[in-house]
């Protein structure tokens, strides 16, 4: 019993660590949605090229997740978990004194880099060092920290951006890089991690031979489907909804207040899937949220009043939100330890290939008169997609022994 409670302690601490971290991530991502609508006005920017600035974000975090996540293979999950806070960190406080468009978005990378590496990564890290009865659950709270850095942003966003403008938000974004230092100091690596940590470490290309293997060859083809569609909808959808909200006749005060309102919605999304992931599995998690995830976001597009906008806006979040937390649950669960970083990373980093061209995507379809409605079909018929692999090639691993 005290064993357990000890594990207990630990898992909390290591949830707070991590979270807090993820927290950061998500508070960058959340007002670079609102820093683009404020961009647009200050730079002119067209359609096309605040669709650049979403896809730059992604293409780094797709360099992000595939180097850092082979790398935490190799010097463990701590230094890569610490590295990348450091890295978007300071290219979030750097991106606050430009002035250029180009060099915004070769920060913009940057920052990517860093944000791609450390979400996979953190929940492998994470996923390694809980017991497997509470290992789904633990995870999908970590996930429950983005909602929190959601909500950050959209608060900053509403209160800091009009006023101060949109170098204010960036500065306080780089809020992390005092906080990645305080974690060298008592952060362990994760005990799996240390059990292999003395043996001889396969190449780096012999990890990505292995993570498409016949053995492993079904659960990587359906991660990358479904992290494709989820990350190919997420970032279409998420990072113009400001722009969005605003192209529906809101003025951008007003969008900021009723994304505010729907980001809240994030929060039960996650309690919700982590009660449910441990109870009836991460297939059915996954699924569920999805179809919920896809009806939303068609609800959302099609939306002709203010009340039905806000509606599908609230579940759209919940249902969408609470399908992250169980996708990063599921994804380590797939891989044995030693291979576990370079799978999590691979799939990571197919599936910010869809988050480079989600933005573009609207962007394009948006500037040649393309109607919302349309645009966010097509974002439910991604989903349903992601929906479709986990049911017909997914494996339930609730409460399995990692190997």
């Amino acid at each position: 019993m005290v064993l357990n409670r000890r594990n207990d302690v630990s898992s909390g601490k290591l949830l707070g660590i991590a979270g807090m971290g993820w927290l950061f991530d998500a508070m960058d991502v959340g007002m670079l949605s609102f820093i683009i609508a404020a961009l647009k006005i200050d730079w002119n920017l067209t359609t096309e090229q605040m669709g650049w600035i979403g896809s730059l974000n992604s293409i780094g975090m797709a360099v992000g997740a595939f180097l850092f996540g082979v790398m935490a293979d190799q010097i463990g999950r701590k230094n890569v978990f610490i590295a990348t806070l450091l890295l978007f960190s300071i290219g979030s406080g750097a991106a606050a004194f430009t002035t250029s468009f180009a060099l915004f978005l070769i920060l913009r990378f940057f920052i990517g880099m860093g944000l791609g590496g450390e979400l996979p990564v953190a929940s492998t890290l994470v996923s390694e060092s809980v017991p497997k009865e509470k290992r789904g659950r633990v995870v999908v709270l970590l996930e429950s920290f983005w909602a929190g850095g959601w909500l950050a942003a959209a608060i900053i966003s509403y209160f800091i951006i009009p006023k101060y403008g949109w170098q204010s938000a960036l500065f306080i974004s780089a809020l992390p890089a005092l906080y990645a230092l305080y974690l060298r100091l008592g952060l362990p690596d994760s005990p799996q991690f240390a059990k292999v940590k003395g043996q001889e470490k396969s190449s780096v290309f012999a990890n990505i031979a292995k993570v498409w293997s016949k053995e492993y060859a079904v659960q990587t083809t359906m991660l990358w489907i479904l992290w494709f569609t989820v990350v190919f909808s997420y970032y279409g959808m998420f990072l113009w909804l400001p722009s969005v909200m605003v192209m529906k006749g809101f003025t951008l005060i007003k969008s900021f207040e009723y994304i505010l309102m729907m980001t809240l919605a994030q929060l039960p999304g996650y309690f919700t899937a982590a009660w449910l992931i441990e109870k009836f599995g991460r297939k059915f998690v996954l699924i569920v949220y999805l179809l919920g995830t896809a009806a939303s976001a068609y609800w959302f597009g099609t939306a002709g009043t203010t009340a039905l906008l806000m509606t599908s806006g609230i579940l759209l979040s919940f249902f969408n939100l609470g399908a992250w937390g169980a996708l990063y649950a599921y994804t380590p669960e797939q891989y044995p330890t030693a291979i576990r970083g370079t799978g999590a990373g691979l799939a990571a980093s197919f599936g910010r290939i869809g988050g480079i061209i989600g933005p573009l995507l609207v962007g394009y379809l948006v500037a040649r008169q393309v109607s919302i409605s349309t645009i966010f079909i097509l974002f439910a018929l991604s989903v349903l997609i992601g929906a479709a692999s986990v049911l017909v090639l997914g494996k339930e691993t609730k409460q399995k022994e990692l190997a």
